[in-house]
Parts: C-alpha cells; sequence; structure tokens
C-alpha cells in the first residue's frame, strides 16, 4: 500500500535543493551530496544525476547506531565512501524518511569522522514526526502521518540507464509494521 507519492516528493526535493543551490552546481562552493544507506544511498544518486552533479558519498551509519549491539551490521551495507573531503564542505545530507532522528544521529557522527564540515543541512523524501532527537530536515519532499506502529520503507524500481534525462530509478513508498 502506497500512502504517499514517492515521485511527487522527490521532484518537490530536487526543486527545492535547485533553488537553493543551483546557482552554485559546478563550481567550487557547491555543497556536497551524502546519501545514508541505502533509501538515502538511492535519492543522493538521482540527485546528483538530475542535478548535474559528478559525485555523491554514501554514508554507513551501522557503527554509530545507539541499536548496533541489537541490530549489529547489515549484510548487504557497503561501507562509507565519501569522494571529497569533508573538511570545511557544505554537506547536504539526504535521507529516505525522517522519523525519530536516531539515524541522522548516527550519519552526522560518521561524518565527523572523516572531518569536519562547515554545515550539514539535511534533505529528505518524507518527514513524519515523532522525532525523539532535536532534529529537523531543511528540505523535505513531503510531511506524513503514520500511526507509531507503522513504517514507511521507500522502494526502489531499477528502470535500466535512464531515458537521458538522469532518472534511473522511480521511487514508491509501502508502509509495513513497525518490528523494532
Amino acid at each position: 500500500m502506497s500512502c504517499i507519492d514517492a515521485e511527487a516528493s522527490y521532484r518537490v526535493l530536487l526543486t527545492q535543493i535547485r533553488d537553493a543551490y543551483g546557482h552554485l552546481f559546478g563550481s567550487a562552493d557547491a555543497p556536497e551530496l551524502a546519501g545514508i544507506h541505502s533509501g538515502g544511498a538511492w535519492l543522493a544518486k538521482r540527485l546528483a544525476s538530475d542535478l548535474g552533479i559528478e559525485r555523491f558519498g554514501v554514508i554507513n551509519v551501522a557503527l554509530h547506531r545507539d541499536d548496533y549491539a541489537k541490530k549489529g551490521l547489515h549484510s548487504q551495507a557497503s561501507p562509507t565512501s565519501l569522494p571529497f573531503d569533508v573538511d570545511g564542505r557544505r554537506i547536504v545530507l539526504v535521507d529516505d524518511v525522517l522519523y525519530t532522528g536516531r539515524t541522522v544521529r548516527a550519519a552526522i557522527n560518521e561524518l565527523y569522522d572523516y572531518g569536519r564540515p562547515a554545515a550539514i543541512e539535511l534533505a529528505v523524501l518524507a518527514e513524519r514526526g515523532g522525532r525523539e532527537l532535536p532534529i529537523a530536515a531543511r528540505f523535505v519532499g513531503a510531511h506524513v502521518e503514520l500511526a507509531d506502529d507503522t513504517t514507511l520503507v521507500l522502494v526502489r524500481e531499477a528502470q535500466g540507464e535512464g531515458d537521458g534525462d538522469g532518472e534511473t530509478d522511480r521511487f514508491t513508498f509501502r508502509t509495513e509494521p513497525r518490528t523494532d
């Protein structure tokens, strides 16, 4: 079941980032994109393509999660890969869903393992409330209300090599019962 239109949310998010930084892309002052594995990384890849950015980073938060002892390492998670220097850079941290803020906190801790950014701004496809930490996104594709016992999951549908406009993946959301 899809409760929000992920593609419409993506277009809103893309427009917000383009409006804020479009004039900087291609210059040394442009922000760097870093997506949180896995949904945020999918979004960062598509955003980079649509914004004409040559590189983006992927952040694995597993070692900084406060539930690491319970969950351990995800078997399919790749290590953090940041093809840019973090020190002194503005980073747009990308994630699929902002809920409690705990994943974002872990991602910020991981970023600081690589240096000290000038600023970190959060971009999310969906913001659902329920914050446990004082974390807010600057760029939000959609606001959605869900029951506390429900999880919003981003689904990526690969579209092959793309059709020339940078759209290689399409996104949908589904809801699932929360298991933690």
